[in-house]
C-alpha cells in the first residue's frame, strides 16, 4: 500500500477535526484543499469568503495565483462526494456526548434565499429570497437543523430549483416544491436514526396541508406555524372560519382573570425570563379525539401583536385522557411543550446569521450544482467544527 503523503496541517484542533475526513479525499490535494478551504471560512467575519479571500489573495489580480487555483479546483474540479462529508460530519456530532442530540429536542425545517446576479449558474431565478426579504435574482436551499436548549446545527442541505429549469415547468416529474424537498430532509433524518421530539417549521409548511398529511401518515410529530387568517370550511356550509375567529372565542380579561388562558415561563439563552400566554382552542374541530391540535403563544392576549404571537398546529395528542386517543402512538404534550418545541425553532434564523455573515454562505463565485453543494457543505463543516471543539 503506498503510503500517503502528509499534507500541511490545518491550525490547532483543525488539524484533528480535518483528519476525521481524510478517508474520503483521495489525494493529498484534496486533503490540503479541504484544510484550507474550511479554515478560511472561519477567518474573521469582517473577511468575504471568495476563493481568493480564502486564498488570502488580492480579489482580481490573485484570481492567477495557485493558492486560489488549487482551491477552485478543489470546489470545482476534484471527485470527492460532498454527500460522503456531510455523512461523515453528522456522524461526528452524533457521536459525541457533548453535540448528540436528545429525544427532547426538534428537527427545524427551513428555508432561505440570497442574492445571485446573472441566469447561468445553477437553480438561480427570481423568487422570494428569505435571506434578504423580498423577491429578487437568488439562489434558495431547504435545510434541517437539528436543536435543542444547549447548541444547534445544520444537519442536511438541498437547493430549490425553480420551475423554469425544467422543460416541462411544474409539471415536470423532476421538479420538487419546498415542502417534499422539507419531507425529503425529514425521511432522511429518520433514517440516520436521528432522536428529535418534532419536526417544527413555520407557516410555508403549516399551511401546506400535503406537508402536514405526509408527516401524520408517516407517524412523524409535527409542530408547524399556520397564519390567524388559516381557515376551514364549515360544517354546516356556512362559510369559512379562520384561525383568529376561533381564538376570539376564548376571553381574555386581564392576569387575574385570564379565563382558559394560562401563563408560561419563556426562557432565554442569555438567562432572562418572561412571561408568555398560552391558549389551546378545544371546539370544532379541535374537539377530543382529533388528530389536530391549535395551539396559541404570545406576549400579549388582549392585542395578540403579530411578531409575539405564534398559531401552532400539531400532532402530538394532549397529556389528559379525556381529550380522546388519536395519535396515541406519539408521546403526549401539553401546551408548555408544544410552545417550548416552536421556540426551538428561533435557533435556525440564529444560525443563518452565523454561517452567512461569518462563515460565507453566499460568497462562493461558482455556477455548477456540484461546486455549490460542495461549498454548502464546506461551511457546514466549519459551523460543526465549532460546535465540536469546544
Amino acid at each position: 500500500v503506498t503510503k500517503r503523503k502528509p499534507v500541511e496541517p490545518a491550525p490547532g484542533p483543525l488539524e484533528d477535526y480535518a483528519r476525521r475526513f481524510d478517508d474520503l479525499l483521495a489525494n493529498r490535494a484534496q486533503r490540503q484543499g479541504f484544510r484550507r478551504y474550511v479554515e478560511g471560512l472561519l477567518m474573521p467575519e469582517e473577511r468575504n469568503k471568495t476563493l481568493t479571500a480564502l486564498a488570502n489573495t488580492e480579489p482580481v489580480a490573485g484570481a492567477q495565483r495557485k493558492e486560489a487555483q488549487s482551491l477552485q479546483w478543489f470546489l470545482t474540479e476534484s471527485n470527492w462526494d460532498p454527500e460522503e462529508v456531510n455523512r461523515r460530519r453528522v456522524e461526528l456530532m452524533l457521536e459525541d456526548p457533548q453535540t448528540a442530540p436528545t429525544k427532547s429536542g426538534a428537527l427545524v425545517i427551513d428555508e432561505t434565499g440570497d442574492r445571485k446576479d446573472g441566469k447561468a449558474s445553477a437553480h438561480v431565478g427570481i423568487q422570494y429570497l428569505g435571506g434578504i426579504g423580498k423577491t429578487d435574482n437568488g439562489v434558495v436551499s431547504v435545510s434541517s437543523v437539528y436543536a435543542d436548549e444547549r447548541l444547534y446545527y445544520p444537519l442536511e442541505v438541498e437547493p430549490y430549483t425553480p420551475a423554469h429549469h425544467f422543460e416541462g415547468g411544474k409539471e415536470d416529474p423532476e421538479f420538487r416544491t419546498k415542502p417534499q424537498i422539507a419531507l425529503q430532509l425529514v425521511e432522511r433524518a429518520i433514517e440516520m436514526e436521528l432522536p428529535f421530539r418534532a419536526v417544527v417549521g413555520d407557516i410555508l409548511y403549516g399551511e401546506h396541508r400535503e406537508f402536514r398529511r405526509a408527516l401524520q401518515s408517516r407517524g412523524i410529530p409535527y409542530v408547524l406555524a399556520v397564519k390567524p387568517s388559516y381557515s376551514w370550511y364549515l360544517p354546516t356550509g356556512g362559510g369559512r372560519e379562520k384561525v383568529r375567529d376561533a381564538v376570539g372565542e376564548y376571553p381574555w380579561e386581564g392576569e387575574d382573570d385570564p379565563g382558559e388562558w394560562i401563563a408560561l415561563e419563556h426562557s432565554f439563552r442569555d438567562g432572562h425570563v418572561e412571561t408568555w400566554w398560552a391558549l389551546e382552542p378545544t371546539r370544532w374541530p379541535f374537539e377530543a379525539g382529533r388528530q389536530r391540535r391549535l395551539v396559541v403563544a404570545t406576549t400579549d392576549p388582549a392585542t395578540l401583536p403579530e411578531l409575539t404571537t405564534f398559531y401552532l398546529f400539531t400532532n402530538l395528542p394532549a397529556p389528559e385522557p379525556e381529550r380522546g386517543a388519536a395519535n396515541g402512538d406519539l408521546a403526549p404534550a401539553d401546551v408548555a411543550e408544544v410552545t417550548r418545541l416552536y421556540a426551538l425553532r428561533s435557533w435556525i434564523e440564529q444560525s443563518y446569521k452565523q454561517v452567512k455573515n461569518s462563515l460565507g454562505w453566499a460568497h462562493y463565485q461558482v455556477r455548477k450544482d456540484l461546486s455549490i453543494r460542495r461549498h454548502w457543505q464546506l461551511v457546514c463543516c466549519a459551523f460543526s467544527f465549532c460546535w465540536w471543539a469546544c
